[in-house]
């Protein structure tokens, strides 16, 4: 999954919406850490559970907002800074349990749902929602 992440990142030319689905340990972050190499990210990037989000600075000026809303009942003030940084054109934005801001996701995004149908094995189902989106998975084709 790493190297398709990367495949991914090095698409991306900011403005972008990826939303992340799957259980604990279905391999979101681990998708988001190819997603990082392919932006030329060169920090570590590390979950945000516990931190809600965190930031990554890439190649040309590309940013890579990584959101975790695991831990919330509520997203709060979290969905009005959400909002904000997907209206910012340089920013990759990366969502794990994105439903809690369903209504704040834009309507031009990529889906990605990770499944584990054996211990040692990950499935992954994309689905673009929007013209960008459709384009973005056409190269990936």
């Amino acid at each position: 999954m790493k190297s398709w992440g990367a495949e991914i990142g090095a698409l991306l030319q900011g403005g972008e919406f990826i939303e992340l689905i799957g259980d604990i340990g279905a391999g979101k972050t681990t998708f988001t850490k190819g997603l990082a190499l392919g932006l030329g990210i060169t920090d570590t990037v590390q979950s945000p559970t516990f931190t809600i989000s965190r930031l990554y600075d890439g190649r040309d000026n590309l940013r890579l907002a990584h959101y975790d809303f695991y831990r919330l009942n509520d997203a709060g003030i979290m969905a009005e800074e959400l909002r904000e940084t997907s209206q910012e054109p340089s920013t990759i934005i990366a969502v794990e349990w994105g439903d809690i801001v369903a209504d704040v996701r834009p309507e031009d995004y990529l889906q990605l749902r990770f499944t584990s149908p054996t211990e040692h094995s990950r499935e992954v189902t994309v689905a673009a929602h929007g013209e960008r989106s459709t384009r973005l998975l056409e190269k990936l084709s």
